[in-house]
């Protein structure tokens, strides 16, 4: 499930666009707006059964998403519930929480 499932394309006819549109020979270009998330708040955390987890050196978004999920195209609402944009921004030793069910980690976020 991607994070735009639930968005309705658009059509961007910005004038800023229009040297993509020439080189890539298109008349318009199809594009999602942005969704609406939330970060969770302290009641929603506290009622959502989370997974406790120490990064290490090699992990990656997509890779406990798999692991814990099953599913790698849900790395984002891990990176989502703990505040981290990338990857990059998470230091070794740093403690992040999973949310355990990923339904209602997924209603926690908004979507």
């Amino acid at each position: 499930m991607s994070r735009y499932n639930s968005e309705t394309p658009m059509v961007n006819e910005s004038e800023y666009y229009d040297f993509l549109k020439k080189k890539r020979g298109v008349k318009k270009i199809v594009q999602f707006g942005t969704p609406v998330m939330f970060h969770p708040g302290l009641v929603s955390r506290t009622l959502l059964t989370t997974t406790s987890y120490i990064w290490a050196t090699g992990d990656h978004f997509y890779k406990l998403a798999h692991t814990y999920y099953g599913d790698s195209r849900f790395w984002w609402v891990i990176a989502w519930y703990n505040g981290y944009p990338t990857e990059a921004d998470i230091k070794k030793g740093a403690l992040i929480e999973i949310p355990s069910n990923l339904e209602d980690g997924l209603r926690v976020l908004g979507r």
